[in-house]
């Protein structure tokens, strides 16, 4: 019992340090900052700057927000999972940029983003709210 205590404290310590990071220092960046600004080592469309952000910042808001509202918990697997593989085409992108130590950077990231992702689909699942699946059920048999 104090085993799965001390991992989901240990997860939920991990889930809001990748979520604050993803949110504000790597995804909102991205909205907001001129290009200029951003120094990156190889340039890349506006466009897919924003698509990145975005998923930065969904992701981020994944890791958190089924967790709280105990609604829908399984997707925060799901979005740590997403974020491994941003992480991994962010080292991708750093190598190639000839930026190694960014590169290692984002595989730790990554790491990090592994271990929610795991830990929140087989070794300490969140659980849903009750109210909420009997609502969905409900919903379900009346339509």
């Amino acid at each position: 019992m104090g085993n799965t205590r001390t991992l989901n404290i240990a997860l939920w310590t991990v889930q809001i340090l990748l979520a604050l990071f993803f949110a504000g220092a790597s995804g909102a960046p991205k909205f907001f900052l001129p290009d200029e600004l951003l120094a990156m080592p190889i340039v890349l469309p506006r466009a897919f700057l924003i698509f990145i952000g975005t998923a930065e910042v969904l992701g981020a808001l994944g890791l958190i927000l089924p967790g709280l509202t105990r609604v829908r918990p399984g997707l925060t697997p799901l979005a740590a999972a997403g974020l491994v593989l941003v992480t991994i085409c962010a080292a991708i992108y750093q190598t190639l940029g000839h930026q190694p130590a960014n590169a290692l950077f984002a595989l730790v990231i990554g790491a990090a983003a592994a271990f929610v992702a795991y830990g929140r689909w087989r070794l300490a699942p969140l659980t849903g709210s009750p109210r909420h699946a009997a609502y969905i059920q409900a919903a379900v048999l009346t339509s």
